[in-house]
């Protein structure tokens, strides 16, 4: 089938199987893989599901751990400038109310999809997580 013989819909039937490509290459986590007597254990176990039912949420879910990322980090950068005294105090206000809006901002999104702030911690094998563990109130 050539690109002229598609429907103007298939391309994002394609971005889908390309993406269910990619997930197959992924390692399983431990949850994923089944006992080894099992029926399942001699067929690929799949550390992520390219379903089409989820693919909105599981869009959201990058998307927003990528944004609590960038949240982070520029709030690192922050704390560093406040430190070496970069800032003025006006400055200061307006970065920390800047910021914690932002932190609102995402737990609002992260409730609205039924995720929590930990669903965005990606588990990256033996690098461990993508962010640092949530500091306790």
């Amino acid at each position: 089938m050539t690109a002229e013989d598609r429907r103007p819909g298939s391309r994002f039937d394609d971005v889908a199987d390309a993406a269910h490509r990619a997930f197959r290459l992924l390692p399983a986590a431990p949850q994923d893989i089944p006992p080894p007597n099992s029926a399942a254990a001699r067929r690929p176990a799949h550390r992520i599901s390219a379903d089409p039912d989820t693919v909105e949420r599981d869009l959201i879910k990058l998307v927003l751990t990528l944004v609590e990322l960038l949240r982070q980090l520029m709030e690192r950068q922050a704390l560093q400038r406040v430190d070496a005294g970069d800032l003025t105090e006006e400055q200061e206000e307006r970065l920390g109310a800047t910021l914690m809006i932002l932190h609102d901002r995402m737990v609002e999104l992260c409730a609205r999809y039924e995720l929590t702030m930990q669903d965005l911690n990606l588990d990256l094998g033996p690098l461990g997580t993508l962010l640092p563990p949530a500091e306790e109130p």
